[in-house]
């Protein structure tokens, strides 16, 4: 009888139970190890939910019209022209890239560090995956040239990669790659005939677009590159399951099409009616989720770079944040004083010691493809901004969130935890004779 596949819980999922049984034990824990955003579902999209709830049929696999056509627009408005044909919605956009993988077919390339998933994803599906690591403070697409090494490498050792998946901006790092080395990215997958698989969740929460711009793949490979997004991140309603993909145009995207849509209709079938009806209105962007996005990176921007803020002054390294609710310190700097003071070799013993010691809860950077040595963690903010609507509104609302008595709160206990953390160890008493 063959093995089964051996493929883990994914590590946030997986720390979210951790923290949730800590918590049911008595223990107060900070949770900065998930991604999932804590803000309340918008008022327009409750509604049209509501509305929606007598749609009970299957409908087309790819989505309906109406999803598609308002995904089509909202690639429209960010310079990608886009056909309602060339659109596939499905039960969020972890599906779709799994979909994507197996509708693309063999090996893939992922960056390093990369969001737990992409790996696992290709274990699932029965091929390898190759990790090229990303350049400094260009978090979520692989170097190009090391792309290319790499990928020419397998050829030769007989190994089949056909797919390179990015994302823009990144997680784990809160980092976006720059446009001139997505052109790059671009140039090689053309060379390689590689299909570029591009994750673009959080393309709505860079804090400064003229500054900082997340700019597609398929700005510059458009004859090869599948975007995909959702509703999760920029509208915090990852509860309620629902992605958009957009496919190459020309012969070889109808074919990737094709096999995407045979795919999603053996699995999914289509995703739940009365969702795809609100992700429609959502992805329209009328006035009140345009100003509820904008307020929600608002949030985002002055919690991540205050949270960066502390751990930078404990001493670790931290790129710049300039999207999501993400930051990526490295503790090398500190690593003989975290051997000697606490017995602290890596990034899962350092992430131990802060949940075990100060209620800290954070993922280390070997569940993002590092080596296990690595003193990198991840911390996600986008579970500070309260405990329910009444707290979370307020948050969203004001003008200064830090001075929030739930968000300083937050902000003191990282800030207690870090200074124990770099704290020299007092020497022992001296002995006095007898």
């Amino acid at each position: 009888m063959p093995e089964p596949t051996n493929v883990t819980m994914s590590a946030t999922l997986a720390a979210d139970e951790a923290i949730a049984r800590r918590r049911l034990a008595g223990q107060s824990v900070l949770s900065m190890a998930s991604g999932e955003i804590g803000l309340p579902v918008h008022p327009g999209l409750r509604a049209r939910l509501a509305e929606a709830a007598p749609l009970g049929t299957y409908g087309p696999v790819a989505g309906s019209p109406a999803l598609r056509a308002a995904a089509a627009g909202y690639w429209r408005r960010r310079g990608l022209d886009t056909t309602l044909e060339q659109v596939v919605s499905g039960p969020g956009s972890k599906p779709l890239l799994f979909a994507a993988l197996l509708a693309v077919g063999g090996d893939v390339v992922i960056p390093m560090p990369s969001w737990v998933s992409y790996a696992a994803q290709a274990d699932l599906v029965g091929v390898r995956h190759f990790s090229v690591p990303t350049l400094p403070g260009q978090g979520g697409v692989p170097d190009p040239d090391l792309l290319r090494e790499t990928v020419t490498a397998a050829r030769a050792a007989g190994h089949d990669p056909r797919s390179v998946v990015v994302t823009l901006p990144d997680n784990p790092t809160g980092t976006i790659a720059r446009p001139d080395t997505v052109r790059r990215l671009g140039e090689a997958a053309r060379e390689l005939d590689l299909v570029v698989i591009s994750d673009e969740i959080y393309c709505d929460l860079v804090y400064d677009a003229a500054a900082t711009p997340a700019v597609s793949p398929a700005a510059y490979a458009p004859e090869r590159t599948i975007v995909t997004t959702g509703l999760t991140k920029n509208l915090a309603i990852g509860g309620w399951r629902i992605g958009v993909a957009r496919l190459p145009d020309g012969e070889a995207g109808h074919a990737l099409r094709e096999r995407l849509v045979g795919v999603a209709s053996q699995i999914w079938s289509s995703p739940a009616a009365p969702v795809q009806a609100a992700a429609a209105y959502a992805f329209d962007e009328p006035a009140e989720v345009v100003e509820r996005v904008a307020a929600s990176r608002r949030l985002h921007e002055k919690v991540a770079r205050a949270m960066a803020e502390r751990f930078t002054a404990a001493g670790a390294l931290v790129p710049p944040v300039t999207a999501t609710c993400y930051l990526y310190p490295d503790f090398e700097p500190l690593r003989d004083h975290l051997a000697r003071a606490h017995g602290v070799h890596s990034g899962a013993e350092l992430a131990q010691y802060l949940v075990e010691h100060h209620g800290v809860g954070v993922l280390p950077a070997s569940a993002f493809g590092e080596p296990a040595e690595s003193l990198r963690l991840r911390v996600a903010t986008s579970r500070l901004y309260g405990d329910g609507e009444e707290q979370q509104e307020a948050a969203l609302a004001a003008g200064d969130p830090l001075a929030l008595d739930w968000i300083r709160a937050a902000l003191d206990q990282v800030e207690k935890a870090l200074a124990d953390l770099v704290r020299e160890p007092a020497a022992p008493a001296a002995r006095t004779a007898a």
